[in-house]
C-alpha cells in the first residue's frame, strides 16, 4: 500500500487543524483516530511516549486495545526504533524476532520515533493486516507526522491523566456529529 501524494498535504493540513484545537493526549487520540479512519491500511494505530526506558501508550485507535501498554525500549520493533532513533518498517511479522504479538491479523508494522531536540521522546506504531502494507511514502508521511506531535508529546507526559489504554481507543472525535446531539 502507499500515502497517495494527492493525500498527504489535506491529511496534514487536518493534523495542523487538530493540534491547533486539542493539546497533549487529547491531540494525540484524535490524530490516532484520524489516521486509522483515512488510510486503510492503518489498521491499528497508537502512540507511545517515552518514560525512563519504558514505552508508555498514550493514546490509540483500532479494532480493539493492545495488551502493550508499557514496553521495556529493550524489546519488540518499538523498541528497536527508539534504540536505534530510526523509523523500522517490518514487512512480514512472522519473520521478525523481534516482533511483540499484538494481534492474530497483524501482518506488518511501522514505528516511527518522535523527537524533541533530537531526542527520541516517543513514537507512532501502526499496524497492518497485510504482508508489506507499509512503504517508503508511509514512512516518509509519518515521520513529518511524527515532528508535528513532540508538543502533543510532551505535553502529555505531564499531564497528570490516566493512560489512553484504560480507556477506548474508539472515542468521539470533536469533529463528528453524532446521531441525537
Amino acid at each position: 500500500m502507499t500515502v497517495p501524494s494527492r493525500a498527504t498535504t489535506p491529511a496534514l493540513l487536518q493534523i495542523d487543524a487538530v493540534l491547533s484545537r486539542l493539546q497533549g493526549r487529547a491531540a494525540l487520540q484524535e490524530v490516532c483516530r484520524f489516521l486509522h479512519e483515512s488510510f486503510r491500511h492503518y489498521r491499528w494505530v497508537g502512540v507511545y511516549r517515552l518514560e525512563g526506558s519504558e514505552l508508555v501508550l498514550d493514546a490509540w485507535d483500532g479494532p480493539a486495545a493492545t495488551e502493550h501498554t508499557r514496553i521495556p525500549v529493550e524489546k519488540g520493533v518499538c523498541g528497536q526504533a527508539v534504540r536505534e532513533g530510526r523509523t523500522v518498517v517490518v514487512d512480514d511479522v512472522r519473520s521478525s524476532p523481534d516482533y511483540l504479538a499484538c494481534f492474530l491479523e497483524t501482518r506488518s508494522e511501522v514505528v516511527v520515533p518522535i523527537r524533541d531536540a533530537g531526542k527520541v521522546i516517543g513514537e507512532i506504531d501502526i499496524d497492518g493486516n497485510e504482508v508489506g502494507a507499509f512503504d517508503r511514502s508511509d514512512g516518509s508521511f509519518l515521520e513529518t507526522v511524527a515532528a508535528k506531535l513532540t508538543a502533543a508529546v510532551v505535553l502529555s507526559g505531564s499531564a497528570a491523566l490516566p493512560p489512553a489504554a484504560a480507556g477506548s481507543g474508539s472515542s468521539p472525535s470533536p469533529f463528528s456529529v453524532l446521531p441525537g446531539h
